[in-house]
Order: structure tokens, then C-alpha cells, then sequence
């Protein structure tokens, strides 16, 4: 069995990106042309974790719990990029550790560990080869967010740091609201008629979208 696992930090944040790296690798298919319109391709199991922070460990997120349920000696855990599913060496140890208790390969379709068939495969090179990639990615992030905050500091000092303004307010906003809750109008065309992204309009509607609690409109 082929199980494949994916992530999305924010609710929202698309999985866009890490789909069509599964569909171009066999994993997914993509329906009639629509950009959300994937599914698994035969003999393919899909777990995804929404609104899911890395910070959590691998193991501890709801849809791994399914792919812990799921999996069985000889299948492959499949991601498309390792950030996805680990962030620092603890992690991926912790999850290279229970791929090889229950006989799991784990891949890797893009970046520098995707030459790899089995990156939980026990051996003195492929340990190396993680941890050295892994420490220079975790410290790439830490050097990053470390500008980042300076900068933000310097800015916050001199008075010209305010945020980063949203892609739809004021206006455009209540009639995006408006066309979505009284028309019916997809986030997709919403984002087109606005030339913004999908990310811009969900943000604008978050109040409206599923599983949050809204009031209907007044029909005064």
C-alpha cells in the first residue's frame, strides 16, 4: 500500500503546491481541470492534517494517528516535501525510528533527500546525510527568523512597522463577503474577479467558511 501524508500549517493555507507534486509523481489525480479537484489514484491512501502547526511532533497530529492505523510492514509513506512532515532532527528521528519498527519505507519527492528510496533505511550513510541536511535547514529557518525580527524591531522604532496590510479590505471586502454568502460565488472566482489568491479571500471570508459559527444575513 502507497500512503501518502500532507500538511497545511494554517487554515488557510492551500495544499496546492503539495498536491500537484503528488499528481505529478502518480500519486494523486487531478479531476475535470478544477484546482482542488484531486484524488487518490489507485491503491493510494491519502491523510492530510489541516490548520496543523509543525511544531506539533509528526506523531502526535490527528491524520498521522490514520496513517499509524493504516500502515503495514512493506507500504511506503510517501510526502512531498520533508518540512511537511518533520521540521528538526528530533522529529525526523522520531519518525524514521517508527518507520523502521513497523517496516515502513518513507519518501521524499523534492528537495535534497528525494534521491532517497527509503530515508528510515538503517544505515551509517543515510544518517549522516539527514542530520547534516536537516541541521542546515533548522539553521537557515533559525537565521531567518532571526533577521526577521530584527528588522521588524528596527522598524517598530522608527515607526514604519504597521503589519502586513490585508490583499482585501475596506470595500472590496463586503463585497467579496457579499457575493459569497448571498450568491454563492466559489472562492476560486472570487479570487479571480479580484486578481488576488485564494489564501486573500479565504482570510476575508474566515468568519463565513465551515465549521465557524455565523449569523445569516439580514434580508432588510
Amino acid at each position: 500500500m502507497r500512503i501518502v501524508y500532507s500538511r497545511a500549517s494554517t487554515a488557510t493555507q492551500s495544499l496546492l503546491r503539495q498536491r500537484h507534486i503528488l499528481t505529478e509523481a502518480g500519486l494523486l489525480i487531478r479531476s475535470g481541470g478544477v484546482a482542488e479537484g484531486f484524488h487518490p489514484a489507485e491503491g493510494v491512501l491519502l491523510f492530510e492534517d489541516l490548520a496543523t502547526t509543525s511544531k506539533i511532533p509528526a506523531l502526535e497530529r490527528p491524520a498521522f494517528a490514520k496513517v499509524a492505523a493504516a500502515a503495514h510492514p512493506g507500504d511506503t509513506l510517501t510526502v512531498s516535501e520533508l518540512f511537511r512532515l518533520c521540521r528538526d532532527l528530533v522529529d525526523i528521528h522520531a519518525v524514521r525510528s517508527w518507520c523502521q519498527a513497523r517496516g515502513v519505507v518513507l519518501r521524499v519527492l523534492s528537495g535534497p533527500l528525494s534521491n532517497f528510496h527509503d530515508l528510515a533505511a538503517n544505515d551509517a550513510t543515510t544518517d549522516l546525510i539527514i542530520n547534516v541536511i536537516t541541521a542546515v535547514g533548522q539553521f537557515q529557518r533559525d537565521l531567518q527568523n532571526e533577521l526577521t525580527a530584527e528588522g521588524v524591531c528596527a522598524a517598530e522604532a522608527q515607526g514604519r512597522y504597521r503589519g502586513r496590510p490585508p490583499a482585501l479590505d475596506g470595500d472590496r471586502r463586503e463585497v467579496v463577503r457579499a457575493a459569497f454568502q448571498d450568491e454563492g460565488t466559489s472562492i476560486a472566482a472570487l479570487a479571480r474577479a479580484h486578481g488576488v489568491s485564494r489564501a486573500a479571500v479565504r482570510t476575508a471570508l474566515a468568519d463565513l467558511l465551515p465549521g465557524r459559527s455565523v449569523l445569516p444575513r439580514s434580508s432588510a
